[in-house]
């Protein structure tokens, strides 16, 4: 009883959070929500509560760990067994098998298997969301591509997008993540957390944008998606997949070392001048979400630590330090953590969705420049409402 108390005073919070910054309250449709709201809580019980669900998962999280030996292979053979032994743990377990998830995904989108799935996907979402087939087609497709290859779905007609669309389209991306890393999560947070988050965040991402942004697609054209790469030949589409994952794996390196060096620098400053660090003070500020999301009080600065860190660095950063303190925490804890951590809101993504979108439109790149801090509070109200959905039925 008291979890559904919890949840319903979680919702509350961030639908006020989103009504606050709503373009036009006038056009939200309460139907789409609720019937929305229905469906990923009861998805939520289905992969985190039932046997069935739990079962679907494993198979799911079986799957990427077979991915991940293969990819291990790769690994072992230009660094020489390095991995075996446990040394450079992030980089050789974490990031390079992204390279070769990277490959797989270029091969399904070059036989056209994966057009087929956001084409069947993205139209049943548009029956359910009340949005445009775009809007729909882009959440699966910015899962399948990445938040920055995705947009190249829609290079031919990016230049006729509106604003408000343009806005739920970036919004869509900071608000999920990319298939090409989720086996890298699987080896720092639980998998089933993983899986089940890819799912309840393209309805909460419904949710909170139906409120953020409403508008009636009869207003506007609907848009037919373009192709990707169809001039290409298959070796030279797997040369640039394999070279895309490898760019990806080491921009987030490189992200890696930044952040976590400037967070080290500047809690060593925070300790000597205040006696305390710049995260702990980041946990209190974010203790209240935590708490509100049906983490247990004894967790919830931890944990909001966690999610600051997240927010001011990228997820990555955020699992990295929830791996070193996972054996302190609930079980609890642990799940609606995980599930708060799967998605790129954070400040870093705006850079990144701005800078794709602007190498194809510099109009539209600098209007998305323009939404940057709505893009993050908007994905981070994602985050939130996925994470109190999972804490209902955990």
């Amino acid at each position: 009883m008291s979890q559904i108390l919890h949840f319903i005073l979680a919702l509350l919070v961030i639908i006020s959070l989103a009504l606050w910054v709503s373009h036009d309250r006038k056009k939200i449709r309460p139907r789409y929500i609720i019937q929305l709201l229905v469906v990923e809580v009861a998805l939520a019980y289905f992969l985190l509560h039932s046997e069935s669900g739990l079962g679907a998962i494993k198979h799911v999280a079986g799957f990427f760990e077979t991915l991940l030996t293969f990819a291990a292979q790769g690994t072992d053979f230009v660094f020489g067994g390095m991995s075996k032994e446990g040394l450079s743990f992030i980089f050789l377990g974490v990031l390079c098998p992204i390279i070769f998830i990277s490959a797989l995904i270029g091969i399904l989108q070059h036989f056209r298997i994966l057009p087929l799935i956001i084409r069947a996907v993205g139209t049943l979402l548009s029956k359910v969301n009340g949005m445009g087939k775009l809007e729909s087609f882009n959440t699966v497709s910015t899962l399948v591509l990445g938040q920055s290859e995705n947009f190249i779905a829609y290079k031919g007609i990016i230049a006729d997008i509106s604003p408000r669309r343009m806005y739920t389209m970036a919004a869509t991306a900071m608000s999920t993540v990319s298939l090409s890393i989720v086996g890298a999560y699987m080896t720092m947070i639980d998998a089933q957390y993983v899986v089940a988050a890819l799912i309840l965040n393209m309805f909460s991402t419904f949710i909170i944008l139906s409120i953020i942004n409403p508008y009636q697609v009869e207003d506007e054209p609907e848009l037919k998606l373009n192709k990707l790469h169809e001039d290409q030949s298959f070796f030279e589409m797997l040369g640039e997949y394999i070279l895309a994952g490898f760019k990806i794996a080491m921009i987030i390196a490189a992200m890696l070392i930044g952040f976590i060096a400037l967070i080290a620098a500047v809690n060593a400053i925070f300790a000597a001048i205040f006696g305390i660090s710049f995260q702990q003070i980041l946990g209190y500020v974010f203790y209240p979400l935590a708490w509100l999301l049906g983490i247990p009080a004894h967790d919830a600065l931890q944990a909001g630590s966690i999610m600051a860190t997240k927010l001011v660095a990228n997820e990555f950063v955020a699992m990295i330090e929830l791996k070193k303190i996972a054996a302190e925490m609930s079980p609890r804890t642990l799940g609606i953590l995980s599930v708060f951590l799967v998605s790129f809101a954070n400040f870093a993504s705006i850079g990144i969705v701005a800078g794709a979108i602007k190498g194809l439109n510099e109009q539209q790149g600098n209007v998305v420049s323009r939404f940057g801090l709505k893009l993050v509070y908007g994905s981070t109200l994602v985050s939130l409402l996925s994470a109190a959905v999972a804490g209902l039925v955990l």
